[in-house]
């Protein structure tokens, strides 16, 4: 787990680097275009949280605090106007980053490392898989208001 550890650090100290190498990704996607309903600022500041607190969101919160935040992601994306595709091709993207950048800089030489890398990519995939789960939920909570309140608008 000493290496899980050592990892969850070195992502978290390169958050920055890592927020900005995903922004240049959805920005130039065909997949996320509609993301330039989102203010780079507020998705930047979105990413970052995710990469420099990883730790936090691996180890220390609950479920219920994953359940919170993505569903507040979701929302606020339909709201945007943003496709639920693309609110899933998003958080896929940011997964895909933290990969390609943990292949780039992490070294594995020993087996126990790999045991020790084998529970780390379990609980970050938990944690993307659930990310999108709450996402869709609250994307489609946010979806049905503004849905009722076109209906009330058009009465």
């Amino acid at each position: 787990m000493l290496l899980a550890y050592r990892l969850v650090r070195m992502i978290e100290t390169h958050s920055d680097e890592l927020a900005g190498s995903l922004l240049a990704k959805v920005e130039t996607s065909e997949k996320t275009s509609a993301f330039n309903h989102v203010p780079a600022v507020e998705l930047r500041q979105r990413v970052y949280e995710v990469y420099r607190h990883l730790g936090d969101w691996l180890l220390g919160k609950t479920e219920a605090d994953i359940e919170v935040r993505y569903k507040e992601i979701g929302a606020r994306r339909a709201e945007q106007g943003v496709p639920f595709s693309q609110v899933v091709e998003a958080i896929v993207l940011t997964k895909d980053n933290l990969w390609e950048f943990l292949d780039k800089e992490a070294s594995i030489d020993r087996p126990v490392e790999v045991f020790s890398e084998l529970e780390m990519l379990q609980l970050l995939e938990q944690f993307f898989d659930r990310a999108i789960f709450y996402a869709a939920v609250g994307y489609e909570t946010a979806a049905a208001v503004l849905g009722a309140a076109a209906g009330t608008a058009r009465s």
